[in-house]
């Protein structure tokens, strides 16, 4: 048995083995090119296979060392990858410019961050993890663009010929003369290993002379500019002053590029991986570094509290208490997990918990409301009397006591709504409710939703909350 069936064999006792062996059979028969930063989405969704339990695979293969997982900051307008690290550390720039779409963004990890994975070479070589011998227009696919372009399989090649004058690799220190002729059309003169980008806006009537235009590669990230020429003959002179290659390309920006960039689907974000059960677990502390503070645009906040719980252990001695609370914790984190959420932390006998999308958050509550109702019939008493209150809205990503941890106005508004809730209500804000897909989970299970104002601590006015009955 070689290395990487021993580590297969491994991955077998802590993950999906049907996923094992879908992930398996991809390292062992895919093309090159599809194991380098896999988007485990698409893979899901290729294969058939539950998106959490592939997510699941891929972390415990990664930890195993089958894999390396990839933070990537991605330009929201072209898809383009902007930098990359091994870990969450590594963003940490308050703002990312693409020389491409000559824009600045400021990170956030809703869609500005994929987190994809690569075969280790211990695991199977692939040309990928030699970048700078990938020949110009893979490295343009498999480094460049993001997962989240549906980049063709059999016809890429012809797509980029659609959109491509010229495309060369310029070793370190050397020089290229290209001769071409301009059409009459916006062009596009781009580097993916500098980020370098030169406009060309060709217009007006047509000449025979030959026009002129220099470009120097540097690791300086100079602004976009554009240049007004005539359509006609080009020199365009490319200075590489880098230690290593790079593969600039003269790109026709019409609809055929917009067509090819535009094609998106869905990928890993960096908040949805925060938002999941399994990471959190393995990657416990080391997600961010101490003072980094990453946005997140939109997360769900779901808190818990039993209340009466101070009786509860009054009543029935702590040892039994002990042993309700402990089996209320599991079914929660159990419901929890399998709503795509995560526990973040518990605090006493509450619990804190996140999900990517309000339904999610929705659907964990009206579940974890249903099953705290079945243990009590179950013991044939009403001690677990559990108060919920959701909400959504922008936080930050932080570390706190050692635990990646959130911040913000949408925490706190969080917790002081399931604060007002009483036994069995659930207690939701609008943004909650509002949400289309949390919407359509009301209505399919006929609840309809009680308005009241209330007060809120911390907040001037009364708020709109919504009972969940």
């Amino acid at each position: 048995m070689n290395e990487a069936q021993t580590l297969f064999a491994a991955l077998r006792q802590s993950a999906d083995p049907d996923v094992v062996c879908a992930i398996e059979a991809l390292v062992r028969d895919a093309p090159d090119n599809r194991l380098n930063r896999i988007n485990a989405l698409a893979f899901a969704a290729k294969t058939g296979l539950n998106e959490d339990r592939v997510i699941a695979a891929f972390l415990h293969a990664a930890r195993l060392g089958l894999f390396e997982m990839s933070w990537n900051v991605l330009c929201p307008g072209c898809g383009g990858v902007l930098d990359a690290g091994a870990s969450l550390k590594t963003v940490n720039q308050t703002e990312y410019g693409c020389a491409l779409c000559a824009a600045g963004y400021e990170p956030t990890l809703d869609e500005m961050v994929e987190v994809t994975f690569t075969v280790t070479p211990r695991t199977r070589r692939i040309a990928a993890h030699a970048p700078n011998d990938l020949p110009a227009l893979q490295f343009y696919r498999q480094l460049f663009w993001s997962s989240g372009i549906d980049l063709p399989d059999d016809a890429f090649e012809k797509a980029i010929d659609e959109i491509t004058l010229e495309l060369v690799e310029l070793p370190p220190g050397e020089k290229a003369m290209l001769s071409l002729t301009l059409p009459a059309e916006f062009v596009i003169v781009f580097d993916p290993v500098t980020h370098t980008a030169q406009f060309i806006d060709v217009k007006g009537e047509p000449t025979r002379e030959r026009q002129s235009l220099s470009i120097v590669f540097n690791r300086t990230h100079a602004h976009t500019t554009t240049m007004v020429m005539q359509p006609g003959p080009l020199r365009l002179s490319l200075d590489n002053r880098t230690d290593t290659r790079v593969v600039p390309g003269v790109f026709i920006a019409g609809q055929a590029m917009h067509d090819l960039l535009g094609n998106r689907q869905p990928f890993l974000t960096a908040k949805r991986l925060l938002s999941n059960q399994t990471f959190r677990e393995i990657y416990r502390t080391s997600t961010l570094d101490i003072d980094q503070r990453l946005k997140i645009t939109s997360l769900t906040f779901l808190f818990t509290d039993l209340k009466g719980s101070t009786d509860l252990y009054e009543r029935v001695g702590d040892l039994v208490a002990f042993d309700i609370v402990k089996e209320h914790f599991r079914i929660l984190q159990e419901i929890i997990a399998a709503e795509s959420g995560a526990v973040v932390k518990t605090i006493g006998d509450a619990v804190m918990a996140t999900f990517a999308t309000p339904d999610r958050g929705l659907a964990a509550a009206l579940r974890i409301r249903e099953a705290m109702r079945a243990l009590n019939q179950q013991r044939q008493n009403e001690d677990l009397l559990l108060k919920i209150g959701i909400h959504e809205g922008p936080c930050l990503a932080v570390t706190l006591n050692d635990r990646q941890d959130y911040f913000g106005q949408t925490v706190n508004i969080a917790s002081r709504v399931q604060c007002l809730a009483v036994s069995r209500s659930i207690l939701a804000t609008g943004s909650i409710v509002d949400h289309p897909q949390a919407f359509e989970l009301l209505e399919a299970d006929g609840i309809k939703p009680t308005a009241r104002r209330l007060p809120v601590r911390g907040l001037a006015d009364e708020m709109a909350v919504y009972e969940i009955p």
